[in-house]
């Protein structure tokens, strides 16, 4: 099964976006790497805001990590034509938005290995980061991630 059909198996269904965002680009490509921008909480007409270890459980974190690895897939999706063209998820930053005391941000960014492995399979393991810091506009996680193409 094609990853993006799995994708659409799951209950996703990746576009293609406007890369552009005025002074940033959401993706950029070089050679067969694609380096995503960091990729909030946010897909469709969710969006998942707030501090992990006061408002947030670390379950809604995980959901959190999931959508903000769709924002990525989007991106990636867009420079590269197809899910379908990506060789390996090489490299992986998770950000977690963390109150004063909560450390486990790994548990967080499972959510989004967790869905790149279920999609990618071995092409979906890779190497992370998973750290807390205060996020723009309140969004829990934000995500960047390198990814190999054909």
């Amino acid at each position: 099964m094609s990853y993006e059909a799995k994708l659409t198996a799951l209950g996703y269904r990746v576009e293609v976006v406007e890369l552009n965002a005025g002074r940033l680009m959401h993706a950029v490509r070089t050679g067969n790497l694609i380096y995503t921008s960091g990729q909030v909480s946010r897909w469709g007409d969710r969006e998942i805001k707030g501090k992990l270890g006061t408002d947030l459980s670390v379950e809604q974190g995980y959901e959190a990590a999931r959508l903000s690895a769709l924002g990525c897939l989007s991106a990636v999706k867009t420079l590269a034509g197809s899910l379908d063209n990506v060789v390996q998820i090489v490299k992986v930053l998770g950000m977690v938005n963390v109150a004063p005391g909560f450390d486990n941000t790994p548990g967080v960014i499972h959510g989004c290995s967790d869905l790149l492995i279920e999609v990618f399979g071995d092409a979906g393991r890779h190497a992370r980061s998973a750290v807390g810091m205060t996020l723009p506009f309140d969004y829990a996680v934000e995500i960047e991630m390198i990814v190999e193409v054909r």
